[in-house]
């Protein structure tokens, strides 16, 4: 049997073997979801288009679903077969409370019994949630998409309370079709993550399962209080649960100046079994999900990328899992040849931040990249790897650049400019659609100015086949 293997591996002779290709982004087209979305700028970000919104746009089923509020701030929600250029809409009896980007919506779909979820309208208060009937996502033909697909609008999960300072909401399916809901409970520097699970009929509180105690001292200070910035929260293709992060200190004694953010460090910790124990790099349990002990800032083997809180290092970036179940990140700060101290992280990031691919590598260590593009922005670049592992970088403005898995992803070239998007900044990723039909797409929002409304679109490009 090895023998035959082997046998069928070796190329005929005299045939060459295809080289696995590197990146690449064919236009497919673009898409308009919205003539006049609700515009605002809120903590420099847009709340249709934020980098934590997990997932404001997904793929199902041959179908792709979105979500944003309109001009009037209605809620609403989308779909279409894919390859079509049309999105029959659904209002939702739900209005934005108010002007503040961290109240995205964020979809979900339960495998178990074909529902979708969304959870919406939250900044370290009261949530809104609401979800479609049973099978919707099943046969989506056969099912109107009109406003009785959908429940009522609730301020619990089915009467599960969960915390009155909930943000962040991010849905993520298991292997076995449960859904389950991260979120932080508490506020910005004195926060904690923690998770719910739905099992096709029940929504329960796993609990939390980082901690915000605990003493982090700088060369310039010291802190008590803090909150674990996730930059993602995937399964692999094995049922591992990963999730790469930062901390944010309460206490800004931590940085060289106020104008900084007091965010340090890339930490790393991962699940195998469903979010209930968390591990570190090295395999050590650190914490457990609604129990004593929590991931905390004191806890050993965390840090895989070190970094003082000079450097304006972003939250809720991006991450991703390859085909071997090697967590990947994108991650992005002023680098020490700027200078060893923030004062403006808007004006220093726009000015001379950078990006870089983190990686653990086949060897099992940590690798680094910086990617050769000048952020110009202060905002959040997205990561997806195609089915190659090639990876793809998608910088505000909708720039994409790419690197070859080829090359140990240190071949990072610009693929495609931004030109003619008109894109304000950060874009939303459909974290999903790659692997069901080999697309890169994403939703932007046009620059405007003030409160003046501005067209939504979905542009899709194609990537190796």
């Amino acid at each position: 049997m090895l023998a035959s293997a082997a046998l069928a591996a070796m190329a005929a002779p005299g045939v060459a073997r295809a080289a696995t290709p590197g990146p690449s982004v064919t236009r497919k087209g673009t898409s308009r979801l919205d003539a006049q979305a609700v515009f605002f700028v809120s903590y420099d970000g847009l709340v249709n288009n934020n980098s934590f919104q997990k997932n404001g746009l997904l793929t199902y089923n041959g179908h792709q679903y979105a979500t944003w509020y309109t001009s009037t701030g209605n809620a609403v929600v989308a779909r279409r077969v894919l390859g079509d250029t049309t999105w029959p809409t659904v209002t939702l009896p739900h209005r934005l409370k108010s002007s503040d980007s961290h109240n995205v919506i964020s979809m979900g779909v339960s495998r178990s019994d074909g529902r979708l979820h969304l959870n919406m309208d939250s900044h370290s208060d009261g949530f809104f949630y609401v979800k479609s009937v049973a099978g919707l996502l099943d046969d989506p033909a056969a099912t109107a998409w009109t406003s009785s697909v959908f429940g009522a609008v609730q301020t619990t999960l089915d009467g599960l309370a969960l915390t009155p300072q909930f943000t962040y909401p991010q849905f993520v399916s298991t292997p076995e079709g449960r859904l389950q809901l991260s979120y932080r409970a508490g506020v910005s520097g004195n926060g904690r993550n923690a998770l719910a699970e739905y099992d096709g009929s029940t929504w329960t509180n796993l609990g939390e399962w980082s901690s915000s105690t605990g003493t982090y001292t700088s060369r310039h200070g010291s802190s008590t209080a803090r909150n674990m910035y996730l930059h993602g929260i995937d399964y692999d293709g094995a049922g591992r649960l990963h999730s790469l992060f930062t901390w944010r200190e309460q206490n800004g004694a931590v940085m060289c100046s106020g104008g900084g953010i007091s965010n340090h460090d890339t930490g790393y910790v991962y699940s195998d079994d469903r979010g209930r124990t968390w591990r570190n790099d090295a395999g050590a349990a650190v914490g457990a999900t609604g129990g004593s002990d929590k991931v905390a800032v004191t806890d050993g083997g965390l840090v895989v990328d070190a970094l003082d809180p000079d450097h304006s290092l972003m939250n809720q970036e991006s991450q991703a899992t390859d085909s071997a179940g090697r967590p990947h990140a994108i991650i992005s700060y002023v680098p020490g040849r700027f200078g060893q101290c923030t004062t403006n992280y808007v004006a220093d990031r726009t000015a001379s931040g950078r990006a870089f691919h983190l990686r653990k590598n086949a060897s099992g260590s940590w690798q680094k990249t910086e990617i050769p593009v000048a952020l110009g922005s202060s905002q959040r670049t997205k990561l997806v790897l195609d089915k190659y592992d090639n990876a793809y970088a998608i910088f505000p403005f909708g720039r994409i650049a790419g690197a070859s898995k080829a090359s140990g992803h240190t071949d990072w070239t610009v693929l495609f400019d931004g030109g003619g998007l008109n894109a304000f900044g950060e874009v939303v990723v459909d974290e999903t659609r790659v692997g069901a039909d080999n697309v890169l797409s994403f939703m932007y929002q046009e620059k405007s100015s003030g409160t003046t409304p501005s067209a939504l679109h979905v542009v899709d490009f194609a990537l190796p086949a």
